[in-house]
């Protein structure tokens, strides 16, 4: 298992006490993945965070890949929101050590604590905040990098004619 100071590392973590993350140090699962493991497969449930203490995966949808998190990312957070099937596939691109953090402990955490139960959901709705403020702007960025031509940057003209 990661010890106390590396898990504060992590952005979830974020304005926890050594004693906070304590209470949710023990409710941790780990796994270890060798280079190619599916470590979550695109259209399957999924009901945890993850996070990476050693090596890299790679993110792909529909067989394109999307990106390669490294040592001290966390992937997983939407499914453990919404429980809905995994949007992609996660593979381990060389070996994995990762520790995980299921519904089912992040249900206990609310009942033992509430109040750290808070912080980790503030702490987890920033980090996907940021994700969709990084995406929106690869978006945006992309038909730029492709070399596509904006046809106008005026903004739409809602009214309608009298």
């Amino acid at each position: 298992m990661v010890d106390t100071a590396a898990l504060q590392a992590y952005s979830l973590f974020g304005g926890l006490s050594a004693e906070q993350i304590g209470l949710i140090r023990p409710l941790m699962g780990s796994a270890v993945f060798n280079e190619g493991d599916v470590i979550i497969r695109e259209g399957e449930p999924n009901d945890s965070i993850y996070f990476i203490v050693e090596g890299r995966v790679q993110v792909s949808r529909r067989g394109i890949m999307i990106i390669e998190l490294p040592e001290g990312q966390t992937f997983g957070e939407m499914e453990l929101l919404d429980v809905m099937p995994s949007v992609a596939t996660v593979t381990a691109a060389q070996p994995v050590r990762i520790v995980t953090i299921s519904n089912r402990c992040v249900r206990t955490v609310y009942s033992r604590d509430p109040k750290v139960f808070g912080i980790v959901m503030m702490n987890l709705a920033r980090d996907l905040s940021r994700r969709l403020r990084r995406m929106d702007e690869l978006a945006c960025d992309a038909p730029d990098r492709i070399g596509f031509k904006r046809e106008h940057s005026d903004p739409i003209d809602t009214t309608f004619p009298s």
